[in-house]
């Protein structure tokens, strides 16, 4: 593993209403690690996430990759980047297949196949159907087989396991396992239990 810090907050501090969220936030990761954001709802970690994506401004502080600010890389670091959020994002009018068709005309398209990806989380008999048919584990699957289909070292992940069963908790838990062991870093918010032992994981715990 790289001890070179590729993603660094710097004094980062969010503000909602008047009610700072979190302020003086300061850490670093390096390629393999995993950054487990904690905290009760409210306390700001779908916010961090969103800032550490591009898509919120910080009330203060930066975001940095690979030692320049985000808001100066702009398309190089987007690239670089895989977001899941709290929702799922994909398109309910497209089939499974033409959503990560899309993803990868947005992306930088990786060496998995796209049948691959969907057969990897039991999706692969629903490659033409509409994702307005699918159920909600379905919907989730689809959204976390994104990230195979693009390469990308950073992946911003709000509440992976929302609607999953403990079997497909347990495949992405590996996928994300592979991912670190191939120097990407992840940070992510969580309310389930993470059995991922071999990772290298921080933890910030935003309640406090």
């Amino acid at each position: 593993m790289s001890n070179t810090n590729l993603l660094q907050i710097d004094n980062l501090a969010c503000i909602r209403d008047d009610r700072v969220l979190f302020e003086h936030l300061n850490l670093s990761l390096a390629a393999g690690q995993m950054l487990l954001v904690e905290g009760a709802n409210g306390s700001g970690k779908t916010s961090l996430l969103r800032i550490l994506t591009g898509l919120k401004l910080a009330d203060e502080g930066q975001v940095m990759w690979q030692g320049k600010p985000i808001d100066q890389l702009a398309a190089d670091y987007t690239e670089q980047v895989s977001y899941v959020g709290h929702h799922d994002g994909v398109k309910r009018e497209l089939s499974c297949l033409e959503n990560l068709r899309l993803v990868q005309a947005m992306g930088k398209p990786s060496g998995v196949e796209l049948d691959d990806a969907l057969d990897r989380f039991g999706l692969y008999s629903y490659g033409d159907t509409l994702v307005s048919s699918l159920s909600a584990g379905q919907k989730r699957r689809l959204a976390l087989s994104r990230l195979m289909v693009t390469e990308s070292q950073l992946w911003i992940l709000d509440e992976p396991f929302t609607s999953l069963d403990k079997k497909s908790m347990a495949g992405f838990e590996l996928m994300f396992e592979q991912h670190l062991a191939e120097q990407g870093i992840i940070v992510m918010t969580s309310h389930h239990d993470i059995g991922m032992v071999n990772a290298d994981i921080q933890r910030l715990d935003l309640s406090q």
